[in-house]
């Protein structure tokens, strides 16, 4: 029997490869559109590839993705990160667990992650066929098995010519930094911060480094935020308010805290004593920003009007968006085939007998930290599983 996997990407090649453990007989084939395989994989995580996360502070699936959350606790039960991460230690990757729970690979290099799927590939006898676009599924009526893989906003036209709208999640970006046209602001690029932000007027917020950049604001910080907020920003074409807090604190404590440097640097000048370590640019931007010509006074000099300007501003600080950067280290897509469209527990299609989906090409994403990579690696083996068991009812 044979099954075409439609994608060469991290999907593609952790199915194909399972698959073929699961059922030697099958002959598995990849084809792939571009000339290279597993460009993704390869650029990912800086080039040292998030693989997956140890999920030890993930409280709520909701939280880490935005979309998919139910399937994937579902699907976790077949193949989770603890799973995965013994997946390839037991291939001779070894991993290490950063301190903000990241897993990559021990190298640093996702070249290793790489050159584990090739040698895999080619012990187990799966074809690879690059530059080979699939226009029309009939192109494939000699297979018996097809799984979709494909990933990122190049499978959109391919979705749309192939299902019905009602099987399509309209794909737009995710993963993305924030385009913000403030001069004041870029000039502090490369500053980094822990901060929060929000979509004013809604629940939608991330906490973490912020990075200020030359066309704005990046970080994983944004990323999450530009996750949870993907298809509200889609539809206000990335013009959107910005809300930063600077200290993550309430206004209540900010306010306590400027008293007390207040009371306790009462002759200092302020931007010489920084509260909540504020770096020390960011802090004359900001005292610029909210006192402007008093922004070298001293600290007992303030009046509370000018207390409630300062507290303000570092819980509450103003941008709007002007638009979407590329981060293309972490893009991902929101949307593509509707959950409702698939079998639950095999990810196959509805409408479509033989027809799987996997990895990105599902309406699945979640935020930076490794946890795109999992949820490719939970589903591509779901699918192997359920095409593993389909082939012996045939």
């Amino acid at each position: 029997m044979k099954t075409a996997v439609v994608g060469g990407g991290a999907a593609g090649f952790f199915l194909a490869i399972n698959l073929k453990e699961m059922c030697p007989q099958m002959d598995v084939t990849i084809l792939e559109a571009s000339h290279h395989v597993l460009a993704k994989v390869k650029i990912s995580g800086g080039g040292r590839c998030n693989c997956t996360n140890s999920f030890e502070e993930v409280k709520d699936l909701q939280s880490v993705y935005p979309r998919g959350h139910r399937l994937l606790k579902r699907l976790f039960k077949q193949f989770n990160n603890r799973d995965a991460y013994e997946w390839f230690e037991n291939r001779g990757v070894k991993l290490v667990t950063q301190e903000d729970q990241c897993v990559f690979p021990q190298s640093q290099d996702s070249q290793t992650i790489i050159n584990l799927f090739l040698s895999e590939t080619r012990r187990l006898g799966v074809t690879i066929k690059t530059g080979y676009r699939v226009s029309n599924l009939d192109e494939l009526s000699d297979y018996d098995f097809i799984a979709i893989t494909t990933g990122g906003m190049n499978h959109s036209s391919f979705l749309i010519s192939h299902f019905s709208f009602s099987d399509i999640v309209a794909p737009v970006p995710s993963l993305f930094t924030f385009n913000i046209e403030d001069k004041a602001l870029r000039d502090l690029m490369g500053t980094v911060i822990e901060a929060s932000a929000m979509i004013p007027g809604t629940k939608m917020r991330a906490s973490g480094p912020l990075l200020i950049t030359h066309w704005g604001m990046s970080g994983p910080c944004i990323l999450r935020l530009s996750s949870y907020a993907a298809r509200l920003l889609s539809e206000h074409n990335y013009q959107m308010p910005l809300s930063v807090n600077w200290t993550q604190l309430k206004e209540n404590e900010v306010q306590q805290e400027l008293a007390s440097f207040c009371r306790q640097y009462a002759q200092k000048q302020l931007p010489s004593m920084r509260p909540f370590e504020l770096p020390q640019r960011l802090w004359n931007y900001l005292l610029e920003k909210s006192l402007q010509g008093r922004a070298h006074a001293p600290w007992g000099s303030l009046n509370q009007k000018e207390l409630n300007r300062l507290t303000n501003i570092l819980t509450n600080d103003t941008y709007q968006i002007a638009g979407r950067a590329p981060f293309k280290d972490e893009f991902v897509t929101c949307g593509g085939i509707s959950l409702s469209a698939v079998n639950p527990s095999t990810l196959e299609s509805r409408e479509h007998p033989h027809l799987y989906f996997a990895g990105e090409v599902l309406d699945i994403d979640g935020v930076t930290g490794g946890f795109n990579f999992q949820a490719a690696w939970t589903t591509a083996y779901a699918v192997a599983t359920a095409i593993t068991a389909a082939q012996k009812t045939i």
